[in-house]
């Protein structure tokens, strides 16, 4: 027999609400037009295969061929590896990573072997290999700009990018003050996705790409022009086919705009890498491709810097809050002496929130352990405990009467008994 659910919902009638008039027919402006077409309208994302007996007849020619012409310009394995794999051994892992460099350039083998040689040039004169250990000094940095965080659905590592910080003219001064500096950070990007490279498998079926979300709030686009175009190049030419998803979040009217424009231009298969949230949508996008448990507070989910330290983290339960509905979730079972933990959060929340313990006893009172308040959109999750005298249930209160709009919500909890005997 299956337990019946612990969420009820409340549903406001429609007619409860006061009657607004019809709004006017209106003409859709060329603007408005183009920015819903550019949010979250891509083709289905499908991820290359790294299996030989998957590629066509002269994808897999052009492999052996890209194989040969290796052999003939390195003399050993050393001269020719990358993360650790040599490049000549013939394995499935060099196979994924000679597939990446043969996909970056359509599969045309001489223009891919060119690439393939440069970037060896690159990651030998950079220190590519032993960048990881380095301490390169931006802890202030870390876990704000660029830093990996959890896995996606489907076990890609996630890489996010959130620049907001430079807008503080002394921070950018700090960081970019001079072409020295700007050496440093670039390095120290590199750092970032070199570590996120060694969560990979490169093997058929595995992970071999990461994903990368974008935080475009308060970007200082003029100030970081030199910066990003140097981060994007040393990208393009080093880590092909690395990126298997990039999700702009916090996206501009403008970046909108311009994405829509010059997205007709773009394969099928780029466009269908790239995920565009606009300013204050970004929960809903997010929960799409990445569970709430893993996604950091600051972007809608339960993931504090500390939980990190704890294991994996604790996995959460997804729902939805529809416009005109209550939400109550009940927690039953929990005996006297009992502490209970929770954390909850509801994407771009502009709700009612309120929490209370429901003893079992008949004539004991309900008691109010956070009191009904309304909770700004910008708020990160909810994270309380609570000890109970005696036997009862909790209830956990998120109040979307006031509102229309549909918005996605996760909540996870923990009990740990009494120990005293």
């Amino acid at each position: 027999m299956e337990a019946s659910s612990p969420i009820s919902i409340q549903q406001t009638p429609l007619q409860d609400h006061p009657s607004e008039p019809s709004p006017k027919p209106y003409k859709k402006s060329f603007v408005t037009t183009l920015m819903e077409a550019a949010t979250l309208r891509t083709p289905s994302f499908k991820e290359d295969t790294y299996f030989i007996s998957h590629l066509k007849s002269s994808e897999k020619k052009a492999l052996l061929e890209f194989r040969d012409k290796l052999s003939a310009s390195y003399d050993s394995d050393s001269e020719c590896s990358m993360w650790g794999i040599p490049l000549m051994s013939g394995d499935e892992k060099a196979d994924v990573i000679l597939l990446k460099f043969l996909r970056a350039r359509d599969f045309r083998v001489p223009d891919a072997l060119r690439m393939l040689d440069k970037c060896l040039s690159w990651r030998k004169e950079f220190g590519a290999d032993s960048i990881c250990e380095v301490d390169l000094g931006f802890k202030e940095l870390e876990g704000v700009v660029a830093y990996m965080h959890g896995y996606d659905r489907e076990g890609h590592p996630v890489c996010y990018n959130a620049y907001g910080v430079f807008k503080d003219k002394e921070m950018y001064e700090r960081i970019f003050g001079d072409e020295e500096k700007l050496k440093k950070f670039l390095r120290w990007r590199v750092q970032v996705l070199e570590r996120g490279i060694k969560l990979l498998n490169f093997k058929p079926g595995g992970v071999n790409s990461i994903i990368q979300v974008t935080d475009l709030k308060d970007m200082p686009k003029r100030e970081l022009r030199v910066a990003s175009n140097q981060i994007l190049s040393l990208f393009q030419d080093n880590y092909p086919e690395m990126v298997a998803r990039k999700i702009f979040i916090n996206v501009p009217w403008y970046f909108s705009l311009l994405y829509s424009m010059f997205s007709p231009f773009l394969t099928q298969r780029t466009r269908s890498k790239f995920v565009i949230s606009k300013e204050g949508n970004f929960p809903e996008t997010l929960y799409k491709f990445i569970r709430p448990e893993d996604i950091p507070v600051q972007y809608g989910g339960l993931c504090r810097p500390s939980d990190l330290q704890n294991g994996p983290p604790k996995p959460a339960s997804e729902f939805a809050v529809k416009g005109g509905e209550k939400v109550n979730i009940q927690i039953e079972g929990i005996e006297g002496g009992a502490t209970i933990t929770w954390d909850i959060v509801v994407g771009g929340w502009d709700l009612e929130y309120s929490a209370e313990f429901v003893p079992n006893a008949e004539g004991s009172y309900t008691i109010a352990v956070e009191k009904i308040r309304q909770v700004a959109p910008s708020e990160e999750a909810i994270h309380n405990s609570y000890t109970s005298r005696e036997a009862g249930k909790m209830v956990l209160s998120v109040d979307n009467t006031a509102s229309k709009r549909k918005k996605v919500a996760a909540y996870r909890y923990i009990v740990r008994k009494s120990t005293v005997v």
